[in-house]
Order: structure tokens, then sequence, then C-alpha cells
């Protein structure tokens, strides 16, 4: 059961890793530092972005879950 947590963590953070740079667009060393890069306008996730953004905040809810299961169940 360890090992399958441990595969899950990982597979689950590779993911997450990979949808999170996916999303990052137009981000120079400006934004990085609190710059505006977008001009004061804020636009809205529409499709598959907004899509991609769901799943990024329900891969990071899961890896936070098995994290936690795993320290509680195998800490005792």
């Amino acid at each position: 059961m360890q090992v399958a947590l441990q595969i899950a963590s990982i597979v689950v953070s590779v993911i997450l890793v990979i949808l999170i740079l996916l999303q990052v667009k137009g981000g120079g060393l400006g934004s990085l530092l609190g710059g505006d890069s977008g001009g004061g306008i804020t636009r809205t996730r529409r499709g598959l972005e907004k899509t991609m953004f769901q799943v990024t905040i329900a891969l990071g809810v899961a890896f936070l879950a098995i994290s936690i299961f795993s320290v509680i169940v195998f800490n005792n």
C-alpha cells in the first residue's frame, strides 16, 4: 500500500507540474517581480484553458489528500 501511495503521489505531482507549466503565458521577469504584464485588463478563462485550470485545482487537492493520508496511515 505504501508503494502504491508513493507512485500515485509521483504521478499526480508530475501531471500537476506539466499542467502548471502549460498554463503560464506571457510571464516574463517583470511579472515575477510584481510588474503588470496584462495592462490592467483581466480576461476570463474559457474552453480548454478553463478545463485545465479546474483539473489543476483538482490535482492539487488530490496531491494534498494523498500526502496527508500517507502521513496519517504510515506514521501510526
